[in-house]
């Protein structure tokens, strides 16, 4: 099993770390031609969603990867990956659109509104959440089940091949998020 990360901006590396702490395989896209190397599954980390998106699109990978999503490979989108992912994004227009959410974008605020909270995830119990200039989900539709919440927001979901976490768990020591998703693939 290979898990591709995005490598185009954001929390790539942290991920890799945490992957690397749990023995899986990993490699890092950063261009079109990565996207030819086998890979089972894909993290889309933490960073700026807008800026990810125009990259996706200048190099030539957002179809490519909107279609391996569409086609059931497992995804993982922390805080920036998940508004990639999310159908419908407050006062932006959707990215990949893949997952039946409406996310609000920095949600929790600037980096001063920045915090750290244990809550409870589904399936997994209560582990840290560090939140990074946040969003979350206002609203989920269809097939899309709530993991978490913080505050009495949605703070984690998943749907089918699709993770996702507002949250930031690559850079906690806690391996257990990472670990849910290695079992998707599985």
């Amino acid at each position: 099993m290979t898990v591709g990360i995005l490598a185009l901006q954001g929390a790539f590396a942290e991920h890799g770390a945490m992957l690397d702490r749990l023995g899986a395989e990993h490699f890092e896209i950063r261009q079109r031609k990565d996207l030819d190397h086998p890979f089972d599954a894909l993290i889309l980390p933490g960073g700026e969603s807008t800026v990810m998106a125009k990259l996706l699109h200048e190099s030539g990978m957002f179809e490519i990867i909107r279609e391996k999503i569409r086609s059931g490979m497992p995804v993982y989108g922390t805080c920036a990956g998940l508004i990639l992912l999310a159908k419908e994004v407050e006062d932006n227009p959707a990215c990949l659109g893949t997952m039946d959410i409406r996310v609000k974008r920095n949600a929790y605020g600037r980096q001063l509104g920045s915090f750290y909270t244990e809550q409870e995830f589904k399936g997994i119990g209560t582990i840290p959440m560090s939140f990074i200039r946040a969003p979350y989900i206002e609203k989920i539709y269809e097939n899309t089940e709530i993991l978490a919440q913080a505050d009495g927001k949605i703070v984690a979901a998943r749907q089918e091949n699709q993770l996702v976490t507002a949250f930031h768990p690559e850079v906690n020591d806690d391996t257990r998020v990472h670990q849910y998703f290695l079992n998707m693939i599985r």
